[in-house]
């Protein structure tokens, strides 16, 4: 499954439907914390003007497609990061760091240790 967005109403359509998408794989996955943990980065990223969680899973899909395993949010040298970790079709597990301030994707990293 492709999460390129070329096209505008696509982008309607992913805005419209991703925090269901979302709220699902935490209900629904290995995801062990679940809604809970989306609850708190909501909380963290609106308190300290942060995108949204559900803007940074998108990223991290876009930079690798599958499937969101786990998710959350961290500080590291006085900044906040989003760390969200997908396993591709392959079963490759990544972990993409997402910057929580700007969006940017600081680090795709392949996970060897699972």
């Amino acid at each position: 499954m492709s999460h390129e967005m070329t096209h505008p109403a696509t982008t309607g359509l992913i805005a419209a439907v991703l925090p269901a998408i979302v709220l699902g794989i935490f209900a629904t996955s290995a995801f062990a914390q679940d809604a809970d943990d989306l609850a708190e980065m909501k909380a963290i990223s609106k308190s300290a003007n942060l995108i949204p969680p559900e803007q940074a899973i998108e990223k991290a899909l876009a930079v690798k497609p599958g499937t969101v395993v786990d998710a959350g949010i961290d500080r590291k040298f006085k900044k906040f990061y989003y760390e969200i970790e997908i396993v591709d079709a392959q079963g490759t597990e990544w972990e993409i760091d997402i910057d929580a301030r700007s969006g940017t994707v600081r680090r795709v990293k392949k996970d060897w240790f699972d």
